[in-house]
């Protein structure tokens, strides 16, 4: 039961992250940010509850109290509602292109992980630790094709749940350490980015990051 549960909560997991490289409006690259934060949450209580570890309860916990409400919360107050309401990301590849590349980075993870499933000996390793591991492949490719400030923000925050999310399988016991640091720095990594994001949009009225690059360069 709980295998198949994780099954579930990866897949989904998984689409959330695809998600997010094909969605082409900020609120719902926040909203399924979101909805990842809540499905690591899940599979770390799941892991957790099938291994005995009181320290993925923890990291559960954790992950809802700050990815899933502080994080989006802190985004949603400090930047402008404007940007969520009409922006659409411009980005370097159109959907079409992207979501072909994301489909085939999700193959690579899957031959890249294969080799450390050969020696696995806990099941829920053989979901977590591949789909994990795409979750990066596609958060890294995210922050790659994004021109904007916060679509890129929001790629690093899934390349971080990418990392627990193979890493609630890998080192059951090690997770909550680090996100107790996550819990500190994600929020103000956040939070800076938000308010630069304000102040820039209220000045030109953009955030795309190469326009930023071209007006230093002048």
């Amino acid at each position: 039961m709980v295998f198949a549960l994780d099954a579930l909560f990866g897949s989904l997991f998984l689409l959330t992250a695809l998600g997010i490289v094909a969605t082409r409006q900020v609120l719902a690259s926040l909203r399924l940010f979101l909805a990842q934060s809540l499905l690591l949450a899940a599979s770390a209580l799941l892991v957790g509850i099938a291994i005995g570890s009181a320290d993925l309860f923890a990291v559960a916990a954790i992950s809802v109290a700050t990815k899933a409400l502080l994080i989006p919360w802190l985004l949603r107050r400090t930047v402008a509602s404007e940007v969520y309401r009409t922006r659409e990301i411009d980005q370097i590849l159109n959907i079409p292109t992207s979501l072909l590349i994301a489909a085939g980075l999700v193959v690579i993870a899957y031959l890249v992980a294969d080799p450390l499933l050969q020696v696995a000996n806990l099941p829920l390793i053989r979901i977590n630790l591949p789909l994990g591991i795409a979750a990066i492949f596609l958060g890294v490719f995210t922050l790659a094709v994004r021109r904007e400030a916060l679509p890129q923000l929001l790629g690093l925050l899934a390349v971080e749940n990418g990392v627990f999310f193979a890493g609630v399988a890998i080192a059951p016991n090690l997770p909550v350490i680090a996100e107790l640091a996550a819990a500190i720095d994600l929020p103000i990594v956040a939070l800076v980015i938000g308010l630069l994001v304000r102040r820039i949009h209220a000045r030109i009225g953009t955030t795309a990051v190469g326009r930023l690059a071209v007006l230093g360069e002048s």
